[in-house]
């Protein structure tokens, strides 16, 4: 299912996973400077129109990161009652201020209503931007709101493998793990503590 998602989909949970575990204990943050962010968006081409020629500077960063840092925070919310991811559990901003820095950049893009209404459906209003109108964060603001609004937000889970920050989307009720290294990796973990208490 997680291959059949939508193009919006995939992209916000692209953003998410652009702070991850290093395999070595640690954080590892694709968006560290300028060129991270670059090739982070030329590698979306599909996702974000003119993306093939974006150059990222500093101030495209600076709204990017915090942007990502509400996605995470209100994928925290999402997968209530869950834990969230264990890269956030302890840096998670307040939902309230995590809504409101998704609502003002997604508000650097003017919209206007797109009426859409197929032969055998009722009428379907979306919301288009603007051309020219916006930036990189208020485009991957809109994208945001859409997947949290959207059905596949119920999907989505935290892994609870140790050392994975990774959100993904549920494929089946027992899935608890985003691939099945991160399956094997609690496994291991489990039976290493089972046996270290029995010791």
């Amino acid at each position: 299912m997680e291959d059949s998602l939508s193009r919006d989909a995939r992209l916000v949970l692209d953003l998410a996973l652009t702070l991850r575990r290093d395999g070595h204990g640690g954080i590892a943050d694709d968006l560290t400077d300028p060129a991270g962010l670059t090739a982070w968006v030329r590698a979306h081409p599909e996702a974000l129109p003119g993306g093939v020629d974006f150059t990222a500077d500093e101030a495209a960063l600076t709204a990017v990161r915090d942007l990502r840092a509400a996605v995470r925070a209100l994928f925290a919310r999402a997968v209530r009652p869950g834990e969230p991811s264990p890269a956030d559990a302890d840096r998670l901003l307040p939902v309230p201020e995590a809504l409101h820095r998704l609502n003002t950049a997604a508000a650097g893009t003017p919209t206007v209503p797109v009426l859409h209404w197929a032969d055998d459906a009722e009428p379907d209003v979306r919301h288009r931007a603007v051309q020219g109108g916006g930036d990189l964060a208020a485009a991957l603001a809109h994208t945001a709101i859409a997947f949290l609004a959207g059905p596949d937000r119920r999907r989505l889970r935290a892994c609870r493998a140790p050392r994975c920050a990774r959100y993904f989307l549920e494929r089946h009720p027992r899935q608890e793990w985003c691939e099945p290294s991160c399956g094997n990796r609690a496994r291991v973990a489990r039976r290493h503590e089972r046996h270290r208490t029995s010791v």
